[in-house]
């Protein structure tokens, strides 16, 4: 039988692609080198609203588009680890809340729903939280899903929706969409560089969900950190960037992140340590995905390049690059991520 597509890459951005793509009856390869990827470090925050930055507004856009689409995406998923319990952001020093009510007033100048809070308020929210915290926001609408629950469930998808999914080299297809994350520079002549990230993850020491249940985004003494709660006790805490291509893990990353989660939530030091990892986010010159058919390169699409948002734009970019296979026809909101614009 021939293929159709032929999508190179089982992160969940290429699962997604191959079970859109078999979903409007398209004949699906995924293809894989079996390697761990991004995904097995991410912590799954979606959080379109909490990072969006300066001079992002066209991604901004797009994550706020797909964080529109993640409900009904993972009640056809199943059980992902979704949560919708909201975001807040935390600044310790008066310092560190100067820079997020800076980053939160641009945040709310794009009329993304983003709250200032007062300290009291926040630890009314979180009674866990530090005393010593001065203040922060909430991004109610900034929520979570669990990507080791998420890629296996994207591969039952696909298959039950008759894609298939090999270990191998690509083979020959009608299209061949490349969303390999890292490995898109080698494949596709893209500008995708790994950006290392080192993330903890720690359990609550008494069973049942950790002690808190918002996202926490902090700032603590001008130390960047998250807290994820799982509903099954762990917490993953993250992220050191790093311009490296290694993967070790290093104890001064670990004491970093540590002494920042605790800054902020005290009780974090009580948790038990469970596991520290590092992966590569596949980053970008303009820390913006590549999406679109690659030009001189007839029959190849990319999907790559999603840095910190792969999890998030997940569902966006599977419905985007789904309909410009069957279709031939980008839809505009790609035009801000084909690959041309690294040619011009």
């Amino acid at each position: 039988m021939s293929t159709d597509i032929e999508v190179v890459g089982a992160g969940p951005i290429g699962l997604a692609i191959g079970w859109r793509c078999a979903q409007r009856g398209m004949t699906v390869r995924v293809v894989d080198d079996g390697r761990t990827g991004a995904a097995h470090a991410a912590a799954g925050m979606l959080s379109p609203v909490a990072e969006a930055y300066f001079g992002e507004e066209a991604l901004t856009g797009l994550l706020v588009e797909s964080a529109k689409r993640w409900p009904a995406f993972a009640a056809e998923l199943g059980d992902v680890g979704y949560r919708d319990d909201g975001t807040l952001v935390v600044a310790l020093t008066s310092d560190d809340l100067a820079e997020a009510e800076r980053l939160r007033a641009y945040q709310a100048s794009l009329r993304l729903p983003i709250t200032a809070m007062r300290a009291s308020e926040l630890r009314d929210r979180e009674p866990r939280l530090s005393p010593r915290i001065r203040g922060g926001a909430l991004a109610a609408g900034d929520h979570q899903v669990d990507p080791r629950k998420l890629v296996p469930a994207l591969r039952e998808a696909a298959i039950a929706a008759g894609a298939s999914i090999t270990l191998g080299e690509a083979g020959p297809a009608g299209v061949t969409v490349v969303a390999a994350g890292c490995g898109s520079a080698a494949l596709a002549g893209v500008p995708v560089r790994p950006v290392k990230g080192q993330v903890l993850r720690l359990r609550a020491p008494d069973p049942g969900p950790p002690g808190f249940r918002h996202v926490i985004r902090g700032y603590a003494d001008g130390r960047h950190v998250y807290l994820v709660p799982r509903a099954d006790g762990e917490v993953v805490v993250g992220a050191t960037v790093e311009e490296l291509t290694d993967s070790a893990v290093t104890a001064g990353a670990v004491l970093d992140l540590l002494r920042a989660a605790t800054d902020l939530m005290p009780d974090i030091a009580e948790y038990h340590l469970v596991e520290v990892v590092a992966g590569h986010r596949p980053g970008t010159p303009d820390n913006a995905p590549i999406l679109g058919a690659l030009d001189g390169r007839p029959g190849v699409v990319v999907a790559t390049g999603h840095y910190r948002h792969g999890i998030v734009l997940t569902p966006i970019t599977a419905d985007l690059i789904a309909d410009l296979v069957e279709k031939g026809v980008p839809d505009p909101m790609l035009a801000p991520f084909t690959p041309a614009r690294f040619l011009s």
